[in-house]
């Protein structure tokens, strides 16, 4: 009988850093349907509270960080259904990543293949162990990136190096992976925790909006969620002026607004 989705993604918070662990180690961390909906609970909770103001995504076990789509379920869909019900629904839940308002860290070891790379890909940071090996095998088995892979990678390393991961399958080491500038940091695979721990600790320590903001004026340059930041931030401003308050005043009071330009 399958374990419950809340078993196989488990989901903690402690000193301000929450913790989402992809639990399936016997399946190599491959994720289903029912982890997909898990993942988007848990990031729709975080974005609405201000309990987090960290987010590291790790996984179970030692021989791999996520080896992608469980290819047991998606291999006997038809193509509407593959379309429908796993390309869109595992897009989303990578793109709802990708935009969380609170820093994203992954922690990789061992296998980072297919959807396990792009899940890694839709976080700000990837702390890597010295024995991870990152691929996108897709081609391999007559497939594709299908959830962010082709346009994050080639973002993240450049369209020829991106085209040389997925025209090719190959795995990529920790040491290629971090000269390519795909992870940020390679550590000792026992010292992986303990690093993006002390990572996400130092992120914490700081003015959470300052660095919230950061983060959206980065990705806004980016083109990712550009109109939200600027009309969320052009609000932010304009509610902390004279006017702003001016004029929500003279809402309550039911009278003309005496604004000021200032």
């Amino acid at each position: 009988m399958t374990e419950p989705a809340s078993k196989r993604v488990l989901y903690s918070v402690d000193d301000r850093i929450a913790t989402l662990t992809i639990n399936r180690p016997e399946k190599l961390n491959a994720l289903d349907p029912g982890m997909l909906g898990a993942i988007a609970g848990h990031l729709h909770e975080l974005d609405r509270s201000t309990e987090a103001r960290v987010l590291i995504l790790a996984a179970a076990g030692d021989r791999a960080f996520c080896v992608g789509a469980d290819i047991g379920v998606w291999s006997g869909l038809e193509p509407i259904e593959m379309w429908r019900n796993w390309v869109r629904t595992g897009s989303g839940v990578f793109d709802q990543l990708a935009r969380l308002r609170i820093p994203t860290i992954a922690a990789l070891n061992g296998y980072t293949f297919g959807g396990g790379l792009e899940l890694a890909l839709a976080c700000d940071l990837r702390i890597a162990a010295n024995t991870v090996q990152l691929s996108a095998p897709e081609t391999k088995i007559g497939t594709v990136p299908g959830w962010g892979g082709t346009y994050r990678l080639a973002e993240l390393i450049g369209p020829a190096r991106a085209k040389q991961m997925i025209f090719t399958g190959a795995r990529i080491p920790a040491e290629t992976a971090a000269t390519w500038g795909l992870v940020n940091e390679v550590v000792a695979s026992d010292q992986l925790q303990l690093r993006v721990r002390e990572l996400a600790a130092e992120i914490a320590a700081n003015a959470p909006v300052s660095v919230q903001l950061a983060k959206a004026a980065i990705d806004g340059t980016r083109g990712i969620g550009t109109g939200v930041a600027l009309e969320a931030m052009a609000g932010a401003l304009a509610g902390m002026t004279e006017d702003g308050r001016e004029g929500v005043q003279a809402f309550r009071e039911k009278r003309a607004p005496d604004f000021r330009d200032r």
